[in-house]
């Protein structure tokens, strides 16, 4: 209120919950929107390397001075009174988003939806709910229907939502609550459908059919998340032109299967291939087992490091059983990293300790071998350090 409630004086935003995938959805609406020819405002969380990278300005990363006088802004309006870092940096960011041009806002909530700082936001014109599954228990409950119930906090009264294929009791909570609130439901699955080709994916919706290319972020997960981005666009009163669904092509998002090509990809010998992914749930196991299903080609070494409080067997099981290694690190700079030697027991023995990224490469290279691929995983603070080593800049 003090700073004029720029909430209110927003382009039209596409408000986006959910426990996996917020973030390739996000990067799919924004690549989508911008093939259109859109300026798009983006709210992103967490950042790995910067944190400027929370922001972009129709289609600009924010230049750091001006976040600085925003936050600075904040902060004198603010007084004093009790305020989290999260609650300043979305209130910075829709000060900013409210005084520069945009045709659109893409806004990902930060935790749970219905008492996050984003959703503050009164009426946007669609709201997305991507995969539910079990993340921060101890904030949003012990159960999917009750994490779900969180997440669907996010719909407005008459605002359309369009959500991931769910578990049923998810999809149960999500189901009443829109219609509580008079919102019209469309699910993939159900009523968006998505089929995968050699050379692309086939579409379809109540507005008819679309072919599309094969989505740019890598894994057989990511056709439902450009799927839900093309459905959330085809609700949101947006007037596109069919050709900008092509985006899809030239979605990027970091540490999403992210091929790295820097100092620390230059450790490995010629014919190797280090990938980072900051999936850190059991649901996201389950996402990264299903992409090592068609690695086969070549022998797979996993280096893994893990948020204290998450759950490193669950995320960890689905992986083990597909690799030649695994190796359990804990980075200086890693914000509440796991201790290695619980990352090793809950691997069941199966991990030894890097402890390491560095020191993990170097033993993969000591002990040599044909061609591999290397996968870096576990935690987006881990992969913040690993893209920071690697020289990654964001852009």
């Amino acid at each position: 209120a003090k700073l004029g409630h720029p909430e209110r004086h927003l382009p039209p935003v596409i408000h986006v919950a959910g426990t996996n995938g917020k973030g390739s959805t996000c990067a799919n609406l924004r690549a989508i929107a911008e093939a259109a020819g859109l300026r798009v405002h983006v709210m992103s969380s967490p950042h790995l390397v910067s944190v400027t990278e929370r922001f972009r300005l129709a289609g600009r990363l924010v230049d750091e001075d001006v976040l600085v006088a925003a936050l600075e802004t904040v902060e004198r309006v603010n007084a004093g009174a009790p305020i989290t870092v999260f609650e300043v940096l979305t209130a910075a960011g829709f000060l900013l988003f409210s005084q520069v041009p945009a045709d659109l806002v893409v806004l990902e909530v930060g935790l749970g939806g219905r008492l996050d700082a984003t959703n503050v936001v009164p009426k946007p014109a669609v709201c997305v709910i991507t995969p539910v599954s079990l993340d921060h228990e101890a904030f949003l409950g012990s159960t999917v229907a009750a994490i779900a119930g969180e997440k669907a906090g996010i719909i407005k009264v008459g605002v359309p939502v369009v959500s991931a294929a769910q578990a049923p009791d998810a999809l149960d909570v999500i189901r009443r609550r829109a219609a509580e609130l008079g919102a019209s439901l469309r699910v993939v699955g159900q009523d968006v459908f998505v089929t995968e080709r050699v050379d692309g994916l086939d579409y379809r919706d109540a507005d008819g059919v679309l072919s599309l290319p094969l989505p740019a972020l890598k894994g057989q997960h990511q056709a439902g998340n450009a799927a839900l981005a093309v459905a959330a666009l085809r609700v949101s009163g947006l007037k596109l032109p069919l050709t900008a669904y092509q985006g899809i092509a030239r979605t990027f998002w970091p540490a999403r299967l992210q091929k790295l090509d820097g100092t620390l990809a230059r450790m490995l010998p010629e014919g190797w291939d280090l990938y980072l992914d900051g999936g850190h749930n059991p649901d996201a196991g389950q996402v990264l087992g299903a992409v090592l299903e068609g690695w086969k080609d070549r022998p797979v070494h996993v280096i893994a490091g893990v948020k204290q409080t998450k759950d490193a067997s669950g995320f960890l099981k689905p992986i083990i059983e597909r690799v030649a290694s695994v190796q359990a690190v804990s980075e200086p700079g890693q914000h509440l990293a796991m201790p290695v030697e619980e990352i090793i027991a809950a691997s069941g023995g199966r991990a030894i300790a890097g402890p390491t990224v560095r020191a993990a490469l170097e033993r993969l290279v000591a002990e040599g071998g044909t061609p591999a691929r290397v996968l870096i995983c576990g935690s987006l603070y881990l992969a913040g350090v690993v893209l920071a080593e690697d020289g990654w800049i964001a852009s």
